[in-house]
């Protein structure tokens, strides 16, 4: 991506030689070396075609990174566009594994910094965060998922633009990992083919009544009424999302079978109204300690023997420990986001009394997606930005683009489990997954 703004002079030779010095040290033993440029000046080509080249626009992050190389000091810089990458970004984004690790000696330290005295700080040194990306930052969020800050942190991510996150979203506006029958299949068909597999998996009947918790812009509600004729509830914290959703129920004239709202889930009404309950997506947000309370909600709210679709992501990790990894997507993508491993979530449903019946994960197929959302999204940048800031773009395909690589490498997981409210020992589901893949209704 390149971004027109260049140092405000020329580098000199004395410059160049310095920032070279200090890079070289940087990215010692990186196995795939980047291209090096300052500003427009090309500083060294370790490979004869790199992959990337990395571009630093202020001198000043130099200084930065020699007193602390810290992955996040690099993520902020490339949203302030400090950092600019020409080429593959997902090489790219090996350097935060590389500076996870790295460290310096304080002589190293003192001898860069001789190196980083010669550079010369521009007007817009990295060390004043800029307005655009004070507003992405999210600061003011504990874990401790009141009904207000629960509110704050959807709409921080959600209520972004519907137009711009339609740009790179399917057709059906899908916000969450798609089920790819191939890898070759288009994510507008992978999407529903995930919207059908959901309604396959709750076993869907004409005239049962579905609750989707999180319903996003109202893809499966609509879905699961115009294919299997339920009738549906969606529930939102998301302004945005809520006008699109209701909009689109009227352009699909779908009033008499779906309804959505502005809900908390805490504050569902009734007993045992809903034949089936889906939350696609929306578990992440509830936070670890609230999960007891979230799956009571659903159990009062399901008739018994009604089932519970419960399809989100997951750590490779007990709990939801400070990391690289975990400090930035609560800081510039999902504030109070917290996981946990695939058992404990499992084992909190059925101490909440739900009895499980099936467990699918979808890593491989959320890597995909996230792949195609970056690539839709780079495709339309021009129209993008005609909604949102560069900051907010470059927050946006940086996150997506390294969730990709974390789902790729096994640190994060996706699964569907399907559950039950138990009803005296009924079995509430068929013998056989069969009916999932025969193709027709069961």
């Amino acid at each position: 991506m390149n971004q027109s703004k260049t140092l405000a002079q020329p580098p000199s030779p004395d410059m160049n030689a310095a920032a070279l010095r200090i890079l070289r040290r940087l990215l010692a033993g990186i196995e795939r070396q980047p291209a090096l440029r300052l500003g427009d000046v090309l500083l060294h080509e370790f490979e004869s075609h790199p992959e990337y080249t990395l571009i630093i626009r202020d001198p000043g992050l130099l200084r930065r990174l020699v007193l602390r190389p810290d992955p996040l000091l690099l993520a902020e810089a490339y949203f302030r566009g400090t950092i600019d990458i020409e080429g593959d970004l997902y090489t790219a984004l090996g350097l935060k594994a590389h500076f996870e690790k790295f460290s310096l000696s304080w002589r190293d330290k003192l001898a860069l910094l001789r190196d980083a005295l010669i550079l010369r700080v521009s007007d817009q040194d990295g060390l004043k965060p800029s307005r655009s990306l004070a507003s992405r930052v999210a600061r003011r969020y504990s874990h401790r998922h009141s009904r207000q800050t629960d509110r704050a942190a959807i709409s921080f991510h959600y209520d972004v633009s519907n137009v711009f996150y339609g740009l790179w979203l399917d057709a059906e506006r899908v916000y969450s990992c798609a089920y790819f029958e191939t890898p070759d299949d288009t994510l507008d068909q992978a999407q529903c083919n995930k919207l059908e597999h959901i309604c396959r998996k709750l076993r869907l009947q004409p005239g049962e009544r579905l609750l989707d918790i999180g319903c996003g812009w109202g893809a499966l509600v609509c879905w699961a009424a115009r294919e299997h004729g339920v009738r549906a509830h969606g529930i939102t914290l998301s302004q945005q999302q809520l006008e699109y959703a209701r909009e689109r129920i009227r352009s699909e004239g779908l009033q008499d079978l779906v309804t959505v709202e502005l809900r908390d889930y805490r504050d569902l009404e009734g007993t045992a109204v809903f034949d089936k309950v889906s939350s696609i997506g929306m578990f992440e947000h509830v936070g670890l300690a609230n999960l007891p309370a979230y799956y009571a909600v659903v159990q009062r709210v399901l008739r018994p023997g009604g089932l519970f679709l419960n399809h989100g992501i997951t750590h490779d990790e007990e709990g939801w420990n400070r990391t690289v990894a975990t400090e930035f997507i609560n800081r510039y993508v999902f504030p109070d986001g917290e996981l946990d491993c695939v058992s404990n979530i499992q084992l909190g449903m059925e101490r909440s009394g739900f009895e499980i019946h099936d467990v699918e994960g979808l890593r491989s197929h959320y890597a995909l997606t996230l792949r195609h959302w970056v690539q839709r999204l780079e495709a339309r940048r021009e129209e993008a930005l005609q909604e949102v800031d560069e900051v907010t773009f470059r927050v946006w395909r940086l996150y997506m683009a390294a969730c990709a690589l974390e789902f790729e490498a096994g640190g994060t997981g996706i699964y569907q489990i399907v559950a039950s409210k138990r009803d005296d020992g009924r079995w509430p589901v068929p013998l056989t997954r069969r009916d999932l893949y025969s193709g027709t209704t069961p």
